[in-house]
Order: C-alpha cells, then structure tokens, then sequence
C-alpha cells in the first residue's frame, strides 16, 4: 500500500474517525484506525461494536492495500505534521509516514481481527444538518450523565413521515424539540441514541447540508446512521423503554413571566457566585419585577433585581442555576417565557416550562424545556 495525500484533508478525516474511540477498549485492537487505499480513494473508518465511523477522501494511490493502527497515535501525528504533502507506504515492518523533512514508523495490528461495519440499510429521512445540529445541543444537554440508568442517557428520537422528535430527561428535567424533515418512515420509530454519540454526530455532521439518519435492524440489534458528505457514523442504540415523560407537559399555562434572556443570564451568573455546589437559587416573582436571592457558605449572600412581565398571582421557586441556564442558553430567543405549573400542593410550585418568547405576546414551542428542582419522577 502506498499513497499521497493533503495533509489538511488526511488530518481532518483521521480526526473524525477516532473522535469516538473509547479511551479504555475492551479489546486493543478496537483502538485501531483501518485505512484503506482504493482506486482514487483513501477509506478511514473506525469501529468498537457500539459506534462507528467511517470516511472517504481523495488520495493518489500508487498502490492500493489495507492497514490497521493504532488510532489516536495517528491522529496526534496527523495534526502534528508540516504542511506538506503526506506520503504513506506499507513496509516489512508496519507503515512509513513521510511529510516534508519528519518521518515516523507505525506498528500495524492484525487487520483480519478487525470487526466488519456495519452494513447501512433500512428505512432513511433527510433533515437540514444546521438544525439537526442545533436541536441536538438543545436536548441533549437534559440527558442524565449517570449510567445508573443507562436509558435515560440517551436522546429518544421519534422518527415519523414529516416530522423529527428529540426528547430527552434526567428525572430533573425534560428537553423537547421537533423538526421538519424528509421521513420515509409510515409509522413513527423511536430510537433511543447514546446522548454523547449523537451529540459528537451532529457537531461533526451538521455544516455539510443535508444529514441522512437511517434506521438499521439487524436481528436483534438496531442501530442509527448518520451520513453526510462522505461521512458516517453509526450508533447502536440503548434498549429500554424511554419514561413517559411527555405526559408532564402541560396543555395550558396562562400563569408566567416574561424576561429578557441576556439579562436573565448574566444575573443568574452574577448571584450563583456565592452558592456552594448543588445548591438553589430563589426567585420570587412579583408584578413589580424579578428577586433573585442566593445564600451561600459562611454567611455569603447575594441578590439582584429585575424587570419582568407577569401574568398571573405572585409566586417564589427555588431553581438549581446552572440547570436554569442549561434552558434559558439552549432558547435561542431574545425573551424569554417562564410559565408556572400548579401541583395538588399549593406551598410546593409544579414544574416549570421555559420557551422562547415572540413579538404579540406569544411563545415558541418549538423547543421546550421543563425544569423543576425536585424530582419530575420517582
């Protein structure tokens, strides 16, 4: 095997192939990068049994051939190296990397104990990659970074004929967004997606247009796919049922705040300096503006005041802030709305809904996000 190829283009296609290779492997071999020299082309792909991912870049191929190595070493090389063209040739040994005056010598692994990928067929939609980018930082962030439950680690998407659904929660709060998209799909399919998975998909998938997502069943395992501009990734997904959580959603809500975003989150920001980890904020709401009040350890205490819009009765919660600033970040809006939920309790407030605010006195529900400091689930 031998090859020439831009440097710029090698790194970057080595770079997406091992970002995400697990740090710890269960098998040494699933740390490797395979490269695969074909006519015209140079395949890179990169597979642990769970993930995968897979590219093609142009490269002159002098002699075409097939590799396995270690995958982060090259990486590290490959954005390391000057900017020359990058020369790379099997020999007796392993592999020979040749960039302008530095040279470097790869070890190979046993390529035929290399899991095959996973072969991409099923049913597909295409969705703008921009948006899918954007409604994925939006949700996933709500996902739970514990696996003591491994099903709520993972974003829920509801795959229909015109419309893609993005859910996610951990039991504190719930993340909801829908897009338009081009389904193939006559009856809705959930796939339950490792959040972290899908977020690294969509941040390296989103700029190049259009993103295919195709549901791949093969027996008993499911995965997704991920594919634009000569890139996928593929995800096996979380089995398990997904809670309900749609249900705590409330149909109507004429008790809420209005605020201006930016100046809900600097003074979020400005009072939390005092609080100790995992503590509160205060907020108490009244027709003559927003109090927001944090005491903290050894006697440190902070408050700070401001204009808001409210329809409805006065009404004090307590809400962790950076999980507050997790929804308000994630809105996109220049307003913000807080609407209010009743309980059976009247001393203990529901939940609370935050979405963007719009001219006329209305909120955007395009994206949804329901907090609440207690435990939506028990």
């Amino acid at each position: 095997m031998k090859f020439v190829v831009n440097r710029d283009v090698f790194s970057d296609a080595v770079s997406f192939v091992v970002k995400l290779l697990p740090q710890r492997p269960t098998l040494p071999i699933l740390s490797g990068v395979v490269l695969e020299a074909t006519s015209g082309a140079l395949q890179l792909s990169s597979f642990d049994y769970e993930t995968s991912s897979r590219t093609s870049i142009e490269a002159d191929i002098t002699e075409t051939g097939a590799v396995l190595v270690q995958g982060r070493l090259l990486a590290e090389i490959a954005n390391r190296l000057p900017q020359a063209p990058v020369e790379l040739s099997r020999d007796e040994r392993g592999v020979v990397i040749r960039c302008g005056q530095a040279s470097f010598h790869l070890p190979i692994m046993p390529l035929e104990e290399f899991p095959s990928l996973p072969a991409i067929e099923g049913q597909q939609g295409t969705v703008d990659g921009a948006s899918f980018a954007q409604a994925v930082a939006q949700v996933a962030v709500a996902a739970s970074k514990e696996d003591v439950a491994p099903v709520i680690t993972g974003v829920n998407l509801t795959l229909g004929a015109d419309s893609l659904g993005l859910l996610a929660t951990d039991r504190y709060r719930v993340a909801v967004r829908e897009l338009e998209w081009e389904g193939g799909f006559q009856q809705p399919t959930t796939a339950l997606v490792p959040a972290r998975t899908l977020a690294e998909a969509a941040k390296s998938l989103g700029g190049a247009g259009k993103l295919t997502l195709t549901h791949v069943v093969q027996g008993e395992r499911e995965l997704i796919a991920f594919s634009s501009d000569h890139k996928t990734v593929t995800s096996l997904l979380i089995k398990g049922n997904f809670p309900a959580v749609e249900r705590l959603f409330p149909t109507e809500l004429p008790h809420y705040a209005v605020l201006q975003t930016s100046e809900l989150v600097d003074a979020v920001r400005r009072v939390q300096l005092v609080l100790e980890r995992e503590a509160a904020l205060r907020f108490t709401f009244t027709q003559d503006g927003l109090s927001l009040e944090a005491l903290g350890s050894e006697q440190a205490q902070a408050s700070e005041q401001l204009d808001v819009v409210l329809h409805g009765d006065d009404i004090v919660v307590s809400l962790k802030p950076q999980f507050l600033l997790d929804g308000v970040l994630a809105i996109h809006s220049e307003f913000v709305r807080i609407a209010f939920t009743r309980t059976e309790n009247p001393g203990k407030p529901g939940p609370v809904l935050m979405t963007g605010h719009t001219s006329g006195d209305q909120a955007s529900d395009s994206y949804r996000y329901l907090l609440q400091p207690n435990l939506l689930m028990r």
